[in-house]
């Protein structure tokens, strides 16, 4: 089944492909869509499998390779040979499985709040979603979402918009086996032995009071990485794109001017 996907700005700019988190709405990118594209970028933003606009019962097993191949398919239908994957969290898992299955398709990598193995504190996250899910449904599960993807503060100064975002989620839920599968890939990840093996420029983002992802996970990844730039914001929750979106989109913007190449098509 085909995927829904999005493309703004010059067709003749280098690519940017916006994979998002376990929402995996290309909504999520929109405090980044008019940087990217008045930077001269053609920005690519899906709905992955099984969300959003992009409707499919997800089977057993469905892993982040399969969203990795995902990717492929919207790749090959936009004709572009390679882009620089922009990921948050499980799309970051997304970039890093492209880079080791499919390298000449990735010209950079940006993994904001990602990891590459399991850890303790995250499972434990997990467990109590679930739980949530179990115990109460989706609009509880939708309810509690707010909390992990951002600062207390900032959650109490854009009660509305968090409000409308949780009514919007509640409205659009996946369905609790899409969710519980989607989940179940990420918990599964771990790529931690072959980072060695990517060879990708790679900016590892991360914000320190990340109360889902801790930190240490994306300091994990810089130092197994080869070629990499880390950048830690001090504030911003798992979601500090949004939080904290200047601050971020300068650091992503500088970062894709430096690693891109003049002449080269991406």
């Amino acid at each position: 089944m085909p995927l829904h996907y999005e493309v703004h700005g010059p067709a003749d700019g280098e690519a940017v492909l916006l994979s998002s988190g376990l929402g995996g709405s290309a909504a999520f990118w929109q405090p980044q869509l008019g940087a990217l594209v008045e930077a001269g970028h053609r920005v690519i933003a899906y709905d992955q499998r099984g969300t959003g606009r992009s409707p499919a019962a997800l089977n057993a097993g469905y892993a982040i390779a399969d969203m990795a191949r995902d990717v492929v398919q919207i790749l090959d239908a936009t004709a572009t040979p390679r882009c620089h994957l922009v990921g948050h969290a499980l799309g970051g898992l997304v970039g890093l499985q492209l880079a080791l299955d499919e390298p000449a398709r990735v010209a950079s990598l940006v993994l904001v709040n990602a990891w590459s193995k399991p850890n303790a504190h995250s499972a434990r996250c997990f467990d109590a979603r679930l739980a949530l899910l179990d115990a109460c449904g989706p609009r509880a599960y939708v309810e509690a979402q707010p909390i992990f993807l951002y600062p207390a503060a900032w959650c109490a100064e854009h009660a509305q918009r968090v409000a409308d975002e949780v009514d919007h989620a509640f409205a659009h839920f996946p369905g609790e086996a899409n969710m519980r599968a989607r989940i179940d890939a990420l918990r599964a990840f771990d790529i931690d032995a072959r980072l060695g093996a990517i060879t990708a420029p790679t900016l590892v983002a991360a914000a320190m009071d990340d109360a889902l992802v801790p930190w240490t996970c994306s300091q994990h990844l810089a130092d197994g990485l080869k070629d990499v730039t880390l950048h830690f914001m001090p504030h911003g929750g798992h979601a500090h794109s949004v939080t904290e979106a200047g601050a971020f989109n300068r650091s992503l913007l500088d970062f894709l001017a430096r690693v891109s190449a003049p002449g080269v098509p991406a």
